[in-house]
């Protein structure tokens, strides 16, 4: 690749990639500073919070595709000069997260007890468990609000936005969290409301960015790239309406990444199953082992919020070379940035147990735990870029086929952990065994050259 060119790409990387990365990791530090807050109340608080926080985190990330499909559709329809079509497009995605999230609210506010069960809780930590469960799916439709407007504002581009309301809402999260539990010795259930209220004032501030965007960018009759002023008549307030059609072609259009991230949620859900069999002990140091890995994989997935931005945008302007110079060099990025994390994660071991318990085992366990993650760094620098790559290309259903198949190799090597008598070490090999498995069907795809798709849409 040309010096040139590969400044060119290194540029629009970072100019994505660093509002992104900061915006990505204030989800785990959310629930990093649950993790935090409650575990010092005691190790059955934070084994109860590490089953909610997996059921929470599984019921609102099967959905992240309002994200992720809104990104790479938005995207397209920018490089293909239709910025009304766009924003058409993300506000669709957005009603449909209103939906999709009063059904799920309506679905876990009645069964969280039975949820809790099923995971594999103990009897001292299900109380808990449940009692967070209830108070924070509160928050969900406010959630997959959230993911919805962030998707719209990456594929215009602006990842910048999401950093400032991610910023924001981490630290009144850490404030709310704090007095709450402790302040006005609500517990558990404090940690929980704190989390509800930030989600709720995210939300809203992502609407009004969107409305007020809307109404700038698209004044009452504002044409369309083809002259003429669209369906909705050039209003912007039309344009911000529930388009039933539009919900139904977004619902469509994600109903493969929703494949994909349930096969991902089922691994992970899995991992965390397996874990609560193995004691309190290891379920306590997995949820704050697998609090640390969601830090760094939605670190290592800035790089592929910046590949869904830039594919989407590359491949609506018809450059097929572009965007396949543009993977290339993103896959470099996500070897690297892999590298770093992988040391810095191995050197800094002995301070991240004492940050969150002070029991002896649980940190004894964790020690263990984070070096296999440590190690398995530079393999998911790599996952995650390809799978933003081939998600900006809308190549959905190759994902949702590949993520299948993962969980097929993971889920015997999981559930064969206990029945061998192994530990909590083991079961993270078996999920450094899922993410090899997936590098290798997804560095195939990329290879084919079979997602490149050029035009507005896929």
């Amino acid at each position: 690749m040309p010096a040139p060119v590969r400044r060119r790409h290194d540029r629009e990387i970072v100019a994505l990639a660093l509002p992104a990365f900061g915006a990505l990791v204030a989800e785990p530090l959310f629930v990093m500073v649950d993790s935090a807050v409650v575990g010092h109340l005691g190790t059955a608080q934070l084994a109860g919070l590490g089953v909610a926080a997996a059921l929470l985190t599984t019921a609102v990330n099967i959905f992240v595709f309002l994200a992720y499909a809104t990104t790479a559709a938005v995207a397209r329809r920018i490089g293909a000069g239709d910025p009304r079509a766009a924003l058409r497009q993300g506000v669709d995605g957005i009603w449909l997260a209103l939906i999709l999230g009063a059904v799920v609210l309506a679905a876990v506010l009645p069964t969280a007890p039975a949820l809790v069960r099923l995971s594999g809780a103990s009897g001292t930590a299900a109380p808990y468990a449940a009692t967070y469960l209830r108070i924070s799916a509160l928050g969900i439709p406010a959630m997959l609000v959230v993911l919805a407007a962030t998707g719209v504002l990456r594929g215009l581009q602006n990842t910048r936005t999401p950093l400032y309301v991610a910023v924001a809402g981490f630290s009144a999260n850490a404030g709310l969290n704090t007095a709450l539990v402790y302040g006005a010795g609500l517990g558990i259930a404090g940690s929980a409301w704190g989390t509800v209220m930030t989600q709720n004032a995210m939300a809203v501030a992502y609407l009004w960015v969107v409305v007020r965007g809307a109404r700038t960018r698209f004044p009452a009759g504002t044409k369309d790239a083809d002259g003429t002023s669209g369906t909705d008549g050039g209003d912007w307030k039309s344009l911000l309406r529930p388009d039933a059609a539009g919900i139904r072609a977004c619902a469509r259009a994600g109903a493969p990444l929703l494949v994909r991230t349930l096969s991902l949620r089922a691994n992970l859900l899995i991992a965390t199953a397996v874990a609560a069999r193995l004691g309190d002990t290891a379920i306590a140091a997995h949820q704050i082992t697998l609090t640390v890995w969601s830090l760094l994989a939605f670190a290592l997935d800035a790089i592929a919020i910046a590949g869904q931005a830039i594919i989407g945008r590359y491949l609506g302007a018809e450059d097929a070379e572009g965007a396949r110079a543009a993977c290339r060099r993103m896959i470099q990025w996500g070897v690297a940035c892999g590298v770093v994390l992988g040391l810095l994660v191995a050197l800094t071991r002995p301070l991240i147990g004492p940050m969150f318990t002070g029991d002896p085992a649980v940190r004894a366990a964790l020690m263990s735990a984070l070096l296999v993650v440590a190690v398995g760094q530079p393999v998911s620098g790599v996952v995650f870029v390809l799978d933003g790559v081939l998600m900006g290309a809308g190549d959905g259903p190759y994902l949702a086929w590949s993520m299948l198949v993962t969980l097929l190799v993971f889920a015997p090597a999981a559930i064969a952990v206990p029945a061998a008598g192994a530990g909590l070490t083991a079961l993270w090999w078996a999920m450094t065994l899922m993410m090899l498995t997936r590098l290798a069907a997804l560095w195939l795809r990329a290879r084919s050259g079979r997602w490149i798709v050029t035009g507005a849409a896929r």
